[in-house]
């Protein structure tokens, strides 16, 4: 669905997640599959997709410039992000800045951003995007990594992807996204399915004993393995609150 402008892609639901982008058919398909999909039929979530260019002020639609200083690369200009958001009206929730200068986004911020009654998403391009873009206008500027990206966008994608699948109703149960890695301060164990032995490979004989208890003290165990040996930072954090 669309509104009065024709770059602006428009969806119906509870939480409001707002999207400003110099490219908006990136993220249509995504926000008509999968989990998310079905979190927009279910009119769980509602997506307001902005052009970026649709506030610039000149014949040529620019937005960005180059730098002050000098140097390689081109910077977005503070204008057209200002004016996209005001575009929105009263945005009541955080201003997130995608960013590889950003702290990086985690599960807890997928979390308290599930909760919230709105979020609004800016995504950079080219070399950079205006200082005062962060300073005055957004609430947050996260990272997915430590890697730089083209745009904005495939980060706001994983953002999103994180949020929605935790609102209530989006996933077919719950206790699917509490086995989660992350969701209480571990990496998740291992999974397993049919066939039982593929290619001189063994499922392992506790999931197939039937006691729950074992099973549950096995996942538990390899959790902590995993997470000990794969990200000691998460580790020594779980062991600290523990």
């Amino acid at each position: 669905m669309t509104d009065s402008r024709d770059s602006r892609l428009v969806t119906r639901g509870s939480l409001t997640v707002n999207v400003v982008t110099l490219f908006p058919d990136v993220f249509a398909p995504w926000l008509e599959a999968s989990i998310v999909g079905k979190a927009v039929e279910k009119r769980l979530v509602t997506f307001r997709v902005v052009q970026l260019r649709d506030f610039t002020h000149d014949r040529h639609n620019t937005v960005d410039d180059y730098p002050y200083g000098g140097g390689a690369g081109m910077v977005l200009k503070p204008e057209p992000f200002f004016e996209a958001v005001e575009s929105l009206g009263p945005v009541v929730g955080p201003v997130v800045l995608c960013s590889a200068r950003g702290r990086q986004f985690a599960h807890r911020d997928a979390v308290k951003w599930s909760m919230e009654r709105e979020i609004t998403l800016l995504c950079g391009h080219y070399k950079d995007v205006d200082q005062r873009v962060a300073d005055g206008l957004a609430t947050d500027e996260v990272s997915v990594g430590d890697f730089v990206l083209t745009g904005g966008e495939p980060a706001a994608l994983c953002i999103i992807d994180a949020i929605v699948r935790l609102l209530p109703g989006a996933l077919g149960d719950h206790e699917s996204a509490s086995a989660d890695s992350f969701y209480d301060g571990l990496l998740s164990p291992p999974s397993y399915t049919r066939p039982q032995e593929y290619r001189g490979r063994s499922v392992p004989e506790v999931l197939l004993s039937g006691n729950h208890a074992q099973i549950d003290a096995w996942r538990q165990a390899e959790a902590e393995r995993l997470t000990r040996e794969r990200r000691p930072d998460l580790w020594d954090a779980h062991e600290a609150e523990a």
